[in-house]
C-alpha cells in the first residue's frame, strides 16, 4: 500500500508542477489520472485493514460494477446516439456515441464467445483488444477529469481581449443557438474584465470566424450583429473574418492582437465541450490564452466530448498509435507461438 501511495503523490507532484507550468498540456490530465490510479490501488491494497465489512462491500460494489457498468453505459450511449440522430441528423460526428454503444456491445459479446466456445485464438484475440481499449479509456478518463477542472479555473485578471471562435450559421447569416451560448458567455467575461481594468485599457471583444462556402457573410460579422443588436458597444468589437478553422482562429486573433497590443494576453471562448482541446491548440499556436466554455445541451455533449477526445488522441497519434500497434504485435507473437 506504501509504494502505490507514494507513486501516487509523485504524480501529484508532477500534475502540481505542470498546472503552475501552464495549465493548457495534455500531460497534466495524464499525470493526474495516474494519480488517481495508483492512490486507489494503494487503497485496494490497504483493504485487509479496513473494518469488517468493508472489505466484502467493496468487492461487491466492485463486481456489480464491472458486471453491469459496461451494459449501461452501452445502453446510455446507443440511447443519446438515436437521440443526436433525431435531433441533429445523421451526419457521421453525430453518430459517434451510437457507434461507441454499439462497439461496447460488440466487444461483450466477443468475449461471450471465446468463453463458450473456449478457442484459445479468440481468447488471445479479445484479450489483445481490451488491452488496447483499456489504455484509451484511461486517456479518455484523463481527458475527461482534467477538461472538467479546466473548466472550473478562475479567469485571469489581466487579460485585454476575449475572443469568441466562430461556427456555422442558420440559413448562411443568422447565429445558431450554439454560437449564441457562445456569445453571451463571451459578453459576460468581458463584463468581469472591463470591472476589473482601467478606463484607458478596457477588453476589446474579437469576433472570430470567416466565411464559408455555404454562408452570406462571415462568421464574425453575424456575430458582432448579434452582440451589438443586445446592446454591446460596437467600439469594442474587433472582427476577425478570415478564419475557417479553429487553429486559423487562434492565428489570426493572435495576429490582431499583436499588431494592437503586443504581448496582450486573452480570454478565448468556445463551447464547454471544445474548451480544452482549444487550449491545446492555444498553447501550440502561442497564443497567450486562457479558454473557457459556454454551456451545451446535454444531448450533444457525449458525441461532442467522444469527437473532442479522438482528435486529441491523433494529435499525438505517434506516442498512441505506437503503443496501441505495440500491443497488437504483443497479440500477434501469442497467437504465433500459440499456433
Amino acid at each position: 500500500m506504501f509504494v502505490f501511495v507514494v507513486v501516487a503523490a509523485v504524480f501529484a507532484v508532477l500534475f502540481g508542477l505542470g498546472v503552475l507550468r501552464d495549465r493548457r498540456r495534455f500531460s497534466n490530465a495524464v499525470y493526474l489520472g495516474l494519480a488517481v490510479s495508483f492512490l486507489g490501488l494503494g487503497l485496494l491494497a490497504g483493504i485487509d485493514e479496513a473494518p469488517h465489512g468493508v472489505a466484502e462491500t467493496v468487492m461487491v460494489v466492485g463486481l456489480l460494477v464491472l458486471a453491469l457498468g459496461p451494459v449501461a453505459l452501452a445502453g446510455l450511449l446507443c440511447a443519446n446516439g438515436v437521440k443526436m440522430v433525431r435531433k441533429e441528423g445523421r451526419r457521421p460526428a453525430n453518430l459517434l456515441s451510437l457507434l461507441a454503444g454499439l462497439g461496447i456491445f460488440g466487444v461483450m459479446g466477443l468475449m461471450a464467445a471465446a468463453f463458450a466456445t473456449g478457442s484459445q485464438t479468440l481468447g488471445i484475440v479479445v484479450a489483445t483488444l481490451l488491452m488496447i481499449l483499456g489504455y484509451v479509456s484511461f486517456l479518455f478518463l484523463c481527458f475527461i477529469g482534467y477538461a472538467f477542472l479546466y473548466g472550473r479555473m478562475r479567469i485571469r485578471r489581466d487579460a485585454d481581449y476575449v475572443v469568441v471562435l466562430g461556427s456555422g450559421l442558420i440559413g448562411g447569416r443568422r447565429v445558431p443557438p450554439l454560437l449564441a451560448s457562445r456569445l453571451e458567455r463571451g459578453r459576460e467575461v468581458y463584463e468581469t474584465l472591463a470591472r476589473r481594468r482601467e478606463v484607458d485599457r478596457t477588453p476589446v471583444l474579437i469576433t472570430s470566424g470567416g466565411q464559408g462556402p455555404d454562408e452570406q457573410l462571415p462568421e464574425s460579422h453575424a456575430m458582432a450583429d448579434y452582440l451589438m443588436e443586445r446592446g454591446f458597444p460596437a467600439d469594442r468589437i474587433v472582427r476577425e473574418d478570415r478564419s475557417r478553422t479553429t487553429e486559423e482562429n487562434m492565428l489570426f486573433s493572435k495576429a490582431v492582437m499583436e499588431a494592437e497590443r503586443p504581448g496582450s494576453e486573452c480570454v478565448i471562448v468556445t463551447n464547454n465541450f471544445h474548451a480544452f482541446r482549444a487550449a491545446l491548440m492555444a498553447r501550440k499556436a502561442e497564443v497567450n490564452g486562457q479558454v473557457v466554455g459556454s454551456p451545451t445541451a446535454a444531448y450533444f455533449w457525449p458525441s461532442a466530448t467522444i469527437r473532442e477526445f479522438a482528435a486529441v488522441f491523433l494529435q499525438y497519434k505517434a506516442v498512441n498509435l505506437g503503443i496501441c500497434g505495440s500491443l497488437i504485435l504483443l497479440g500477434g507473437l501469442a497467437l504465433a507461438f500459440t499456433g
